[in-house]
């Protein structure tokens, strides 16, 4: 990992904690995690939890918290979305765009996903832009291809790139205790760098999901091209996150 890029340790709660118990999580996890000005850390709790962990996350700037997804629209007749300004209004500061759950069971397109990430930009809030492939598409040989489509997309939406966060997740490791190799990951990361950097200079973090858990967190760091790990399951437990948050990058 270079020196300009730095380690973003980042938790997709997905359907997990009510308010009660995020002000719980948090009140849990903070006391295990002290301040620390070399990590970004980031949590994506439901939307109905979002003012929850605001008030309990307080002055830590060193904790910051997004929402999982937003319309591309800033505003209409879109029931039961929210909009990107409404979740920067609402304390968020990041958003993801394009998790494989999303595009897998609820059917967004690469242009769903380029709509959504020039919304989060425009509302100044941080876009956490997700790309990986399916276990079939991998067999097949065609890893890269189907990320450096999904990525093409968004890249070409943007005016600039260096505002985005990048998180490889390969879709077969998501939820299934499968982790691709530190070999493979680094590979698929590099990759990815190739592509960013043909459109933008800027350092933009890429961060590795699928599985990941305070066992293999540091095997996943020490690569060069692994800026961070974008964490599901083990995010929810305020004692495995810290311990994910306390690796040495």
């Amino acid at each position: 990992m270079t020196a300009l890029r730095t380690p973003v340790i980042a938790g997709n709660w997905k359907m997990h904690h009510d308010p009660a118990s995020t002000r719980l999580f948090f009140e849990r996890f903070l006391a295990l995690h002290a301040p620390r000005t070399d990590l970004t850390v980031i949590v994506f709790p439901p939307t109905i939890s979002l003012e929850a962990a605001r008030l309990v996350v307080g002055e830590r700037a060193d904790v910051q918290l997004g929402v999982q997804n937003v319309h591309w629209e800033s505003a209409g007749a879109f029931t039961g979305e929210i909009s990107a300004d409404m979740a920067m209004a609402a304390g968020a500061r990041y958003s993801l765009v394009g998790h494989s759950e999303r595009r897998q069971l609820f059917g967004e397109t690469d242009a769903d996903v380029a709509r959504k990430t020039r919304a989060v930009l425009a509302a100044g809030l941080t876009p956490v832009v997700c790309v990986g492939e399916t276990l079939e598409e991998r067999r097949a040989g065609r890893a890269n291809d189907v990320v450096d489509r999904q990525l093409s997309q968004v890249l070409e939406a943007v005016l600039d790139a260096s505002g985005l966060v990048i998180a490889y997740e390969p879709v077969w490791a998501i939820g299934t205790g499968e982790t691709a190799s530190p070999d493979d990951a680094q590979a698929m990361h590099a990759s990815i760098r190739a592509q960013l950097a043909s459109a933008s200079n800027a350092a933009i973090p890429i961060l590795y999901g699928g599985s990941v858990k305070p066992q293999n967190t540091a095997t996943l760091l020490a690569q060069r091209d692994i800026d961070g790990v974008l964490v599901g399951g083990a995010s929810v437990d305020p004692q495995s996150f810290a311990a994910i948050c306390a690796t040495d990058a």
